[in-house]
């Protein structure tokens, strides 16, 4: 049981949950950008949630698979076709042996998620099948897809495949090879609006700007840089000073801190994100916000809004609480 892949894509990589409670070994989190993305593509197929995925970044692979798989893809929204023949997003879609599965550019949004019934039966590294490309470790061989790589499936993909199908009365279609249902899961992440909106806590050294680069960074229109990877997502904008250009000592960093290096130009730390850093930071972006920054494709427009620790504790909470009702609805479709 594997896949083929025939074209790579932009940037395909091998993510999961990432690797937890390592930071203080120097070890970085990493895993899904978009993580209520690639949770609801593993629902969508009936895996646990920490089943490995496929993250899609702007310009999706094209697949080949031997055998008959159920796939999922979440996310951003991708020009998808199954032997031709337009995929839809956010539902379970059945494809037969043979099938070509081809992603063309992401039309909104930045990443998605295709996931696959069983998952990737890929060595875990560290706990965790996420590719790390800075350190070249998880995934495949620690770096993104190229052609004519092979990713082996679970050896029960197939069975688990038809079970799920019969679960959700997916019945054959003659001349289809892929088949879905006509039910879908919502978009929790992406954006939709003319610009983003993030919500951000003052960060630990935001006294130490000039007063006009406070009130700049919540009045500013903030552009994403063509620069940015998944270690951090670069702003274009006016250029933030601090009073002091002093030094200061290198500390922990967090996904979501925003800091300002020496040009003045904010880096939003991402699932990459090293795990000390010395530059300055200026904000915290709520957690519940930083997957809608996951999709934020170069060029897109955000701008930040001010909020309090308690106001990110309950963003936070409501945002777990619509993922959890959305998982329990697609269990019920399966019957579980």
């Amino acid at each position: 049981m594997s896949v083929r892949v025939l074209k790579p894509g932009m940037l395909t990589t091998v993510q999961d949950r990432g690797r937890h409670g390592l930071q203080h070994l120097g070890i970085v989190t990493g895993g899904a950008m978009d993580p209520v993305a690639y949770e609801l593509a593993n629902a969508l197929v009936g895996n646990a949630g920490d089943e490995a995925a496929l993250e899609l970044t702007m310009l999706g692979p094209q697949l080949a698979f031997e055998e008959d798989a159920l796939i999922a893809l979440c996310g951003a929204r991708f020009e998808a076709s199954a032997n031709g023949r337009p995929v839809p997003a956010d539902r379970p879609v059945f494809v037969g042996a043979g099938t070509v599965l081809s992603t063309g550019r992401a039309r909104r949004g930045c990443r998605a998620y295709l996931a696959v019934a069983g998952g990737f039966a890929l060595e875990p590294v560290l706990g965790s099948r996420s590719t790390y490309l800075p350190a070249a470790f998880g995934g495949v061989q620690g770096r993104s897809l190229r052609a004519d790589d092979v990713l082996p499936l679970s050896p029960d993909a197939a069975e688990r495949a038809h079970r799920c199908a019969e679960s959700l009365a997916l019945e054959p279609r003659p001349g289809r090879s892929a088949r879905s249902v006509s039910w879908s899961a919502p978009s929790l992440t992406l954006p939709g609006h003319e610009f983003c909106v993030l919500h951000v806590l003052e960060g630990r050294h935001f006294a130490t700007f000039e007063a006009e680069s406070q009130r700049t960074l919540f009045d500013a229109t903030w552009k994403v840089s063509p620069t940015s990877d998944r270690m951090g997502i670069r702003l274009l904008g006016p250029a933030l000073a601090r009073v002091k250009r002093d030094e200061i000592l290198s500390e922990p960093t967090c996904l979501g801190t925003v800091q300002v290096p020496a040009d003045g130009a904010p880096i939003a730390l991402m699932a990459d994100h090293q795990t000390t850093g010395g530059y300055p930071k200026i904000a915290e972006i709520a957690a519940a916000d930083a997957p809608r920054l996951a999709q934020l494709a170069p060029g897109a427009a955000l701008r930040f809004a001010r909020c309090t620790l308690e106001e990110a504790l309950r963003m936070r909470r409501e945002a777990r609480r619509r993922l959890e009702a959305t998982r329990r609805g697609i269990a019920l479709k399966y019957g579980l």
